[in-house]
């Protein structure tokens, strides 16, 4: 059988960095095994390659998976965007993929957003099932769509209010507080698209120039000095924050305060991790930053559920339908 996993894993010097979506999608493989599968083939992209770029290779993925799964009847293949045709659906590529194999399943809900050759064509061409991760994330952020516990507190953050501006007008609005940091903040400041209250920091760690070593001071949010940055929420919004979702019951939480990379400017996104993962709600996280925020502070166990889907998760909660599990038959 085909199974189409999201492996799309950080490398550093040859070696996997972070296995998180590695062991995210272990469950299915292991039950396909247990279910005694004859072979398993797993594939997956890996980056944004330029053809065939041996910096995208999928060996340090494949090695990882093996240590966590060492099964003989396990194979992955090699990138699917080593392939110009995966990208574009192309269903000769789509048949390549499927050629000898019974069945596909779909566990890569990170891809699910993208109609491309591993994802969609293959669908077409072998009985199609959904994964166990795929299910799970449609069930836990589908909550989100529908009736939720009260106070629901919706928390974004990051760089480009672009990328969740679909997502913050269809659940916003049904929010009860919706608290806005990281860079963001400020498009929002200047010119608010929503059609509802957002809270906005009301103050931030300002910085003199985007350097780790820069000088910097905590100043009121209106108090920009002229040519600084906002690289942080500051104190005061930190704990404004932590007490809206402390008296929350559904919390849903995208994206970092400030550059949290840094350790100078990650309190923020450090205060809001801290107040999510210890809520007594039902919390889910979507994002890279944030669920590796919670991660590398040892949290990630604390909240409901994290997001394996960037994209996917911020398409499925704007209300759009991912072509990934629209070509999975509902029967």
């Amino acid at each position: 059988m085909l199974v189409r996993s999201d492996l799309n894993v950080p490398l550093e010097d040859g070696h996997v960095a972070d296995d998180t979506r590695i062991r995210a999608s272990l469950p299915t493989l292991e039950l396909l095994l247990e279910r005694e599968a004859a072979e398993v083939v797993v594939c997956s992209h890996l980056g944004r390659p330029t053809g065939d770029d041996p910096a995208f290779s999928m060996k340090p993925v494949e090695a990882r998976l093996r240590a966590l799964l060492p099964d003989d009847r396990i194979r992955v293949l090699e990138n699917t965007r080593f392939n110009p045709g995966e990208t574009k659906n192309d269903p000769e590529f789509a048949r390549e993929l499927a050629d000898d194999l019974d069945l596909f399943v779909n566990d890569a809900f990170g891809s699910a957003h993208r109609a491309h050759a591993s994802t969609v064509g293959v669908a077409k061409l072998l009985p199609a099932y959904a994964g166990l991760l795929l299910e799970r994330e449609l069930e836990e952020l589908g909550k989100l769509l529908g009736e939720v516990e009260r106070p629901f507190v919706l928390i974004a953050g990051g760089a480009k209010v672009d990328d969740k501006l679909g997502v913050l007008r269809n659940l916003g609005g049904k929010a009860d507080n919706v608290l806005i940091g990281g860079k963001m903040a400020e498009q929002i400041r200047e010119e608010n698209p929503l059609e509802f209250e957002v809270e906005l920091p009301r103050d931030i760690v300002a910085a003199s120039e985007f350097a780790e070593d820069a000088e910097s001071r905590i100043v009121p949010y209106d108090d920009l000095p002229d040519g600084w940055l906002g690289l942080d929420i500051g104190p005061e919004t930190r704990k404004a924050f932590a007490e809206k979702i402390a008296g929350a019951k559904t919390v849903f939480w995208n994206g970092p305060m400030g550059v949290f990379e840094w350790p100078r400017f990650a309190e923020g996104t450090k205060a809001v991790a801290e107040a999510v993962a210890r809520a007594d709600a039902h919390t889910v996280v979507g994002g890279a930053d944030s669920v590796r925020a919670l991660t590398e502070m040892g949290l990630v166990d604390e909240v409901d559920w994290a997001s394996t889907g960037g994209g996917a998760s911020l398409e499925l909660l704007e209300g759009k339908e991912l072509p990934g599990v629209a070509a999975i038959p509902k029967e």
